[in-house]
């Protein structure tokens, strides 16, 4: 299949998803077209199967804001016909799902190009369910040829707030050869020169993913006398205040902010702790992406993270900001290494039996050929 994707390339799971997704539908023989504004930061390498198609936008006085979503319209219709592109495949409902469906009506008496919607939690659950924004929204999933959610509770977020149940759940994934434990690394060393158990959080440093929550963790896990240091990668808008935080909490010397990495599981494989504090997660990547790489996932008890973290298994999990709870479940795995060895293999274990790419890309190429198909009867009629 000729399959263009389109995806933000540089915020939260929906880009990661996307990108990992197109590279393994080349391994796999496919050819894969990325359509963005810049190339997502998880495509590596272009070749012979993988290719970048850069959406420019127009610098015009009448513009106040430069139009990106007619700017990837138009891009789609003319990446479509010229590549012969058998479908649209589009993470992120608003505008991407808009974007696609104006290219597809565009150039469909030349060539009909479904289009595929895969929602990632967000688009539905803040900007979707904005009263503003939730008509087009509707509109977008209505008129997707296919549409696929992350996880059961985003289905269900979905239909509760549309009244839209035409969804295949199909959830996010890791590959098992790139997330894994990494023994003895320099790294680990680096990180940890005396040994220390470490803590580690990612992700866009957004208030929603509420950073600051893992300097409280790490604050009482210090003032009950454990040796922990907490490694937080990534950035965003709250990253500054969380650091202030740090200092004035007196534990800056036990944070470590490493800012974007490109190799997530670098810093997740030498790791011990994985907090996740969110109060918002539609499927929790950040922690299946720890699991692959046997570490503990201390985590808020929302969305679909229960679907990922299974709880006295895998990880712990508590109500949002209950912070005592959740430096009270850290704790407990720094003291007992047993524990955290435990978790960690079951954790990879499931990761593997549940999430693998080897499960879930057929998934996806199945779910392509089911809208393909019913593309083609309803031409043929």
């Amino acid at each position: 299949m000729n399959i263009g994707i389109t995806v933000y390339p540089t915020y939260g799971g929906s880009g990661i998803v996307g990108s990992e997704l197109g590279r393994d539908l080349a391994e796999r023989g496919h050819n894969v077209h990325f359509i963005s504004s810049v190339l997502p930061t998880r495509v590596t390498e272009l070749g012979p199967r993988v290719h970048f198609h850069e959406v420019e936008m127009m610098s015009y006085p009448l513009f106040e804001h430069q139009p990106y979503d007619l700017a990837l319209a138009t891009k789609m219709a003319t990446v479509a016909r010229a590549e012969k592109l058998d479908l649209l495949h589009v993470h992120y409902a608003i505008p991407h799902s808009i974007s696609a469906i104006l290219a597809r009506e565009s150039i469909k008496e030349k060539r009909y190009v479904p289009v595929i919607t895969t929602l990632h939690g967000t688009d539905i659950t803040l900007v979707g369910a904005d009263r503003s924004y939730l008509p087009i929204t509707r509109y977008g999933l209505q008129q997707s040829d296919g549409v696929t959610a992350v996880s059961r509770f985003l289905k269900k977020a979905t239909i509760e707030t549309f009244d839209f149940d035409e969804i295949e759940v199909i959830p996010n994934f890791i590959c098992p050869q790139h997330y894994r434990k990494i023994p003895d690394s320099p790294l680990r060393a680096e990180l940890a020169p005396n040994g220390e158990t470490l803590l580690v959080h990612v992700s866009n440093f957004r208030s929603v993913k509420r950073p600051g929550d893992c300097i409280d963790i790490l604050l009482h896990a210090v003032q009950k006398g454990e040796d922990v240091r907490l490694v937080m990668v990534g950035d965003g808008p709250e990253r500054s205040a969380v650091k202030y935080r740090a200092e004035q909490s007196g534990v800056a010397d036990r944070t470590i902010f490493v800012g974007k990495q490109a190799n997530i599981p670098d810093y997740l494989g030498v790791s011990d702790i994985f907090l996740l504090p969110s109060e918002l997660e539609s499927f929790g990547l950040a922690a299946l992406e720890a699991q692959a790489c046997e570490v503990p996932v201390v985590a808020t008890r929302i969305g679909g993270i229960p679907e990922v973290v299974t709880e006295g298994e895998t990880g712990f999990l508590s109500d949002i900001g209950d912070v005592e709870k959740m430096a009270a479940d850290t704790i407990r795995l720094v003291r007992d290494p047993e524990m955290r060895e435990a978790f960690g293999k079951r954790g990879r274990e499931l990761a593997v039996e549940r999430y693998s790419t080897e499960k879930i890309i057929p998934q996806y190429i199945s779910f392509y050929e089911s809208v393909l198909n019913r593309s083609l009867t309803a031409a043929a009629v």
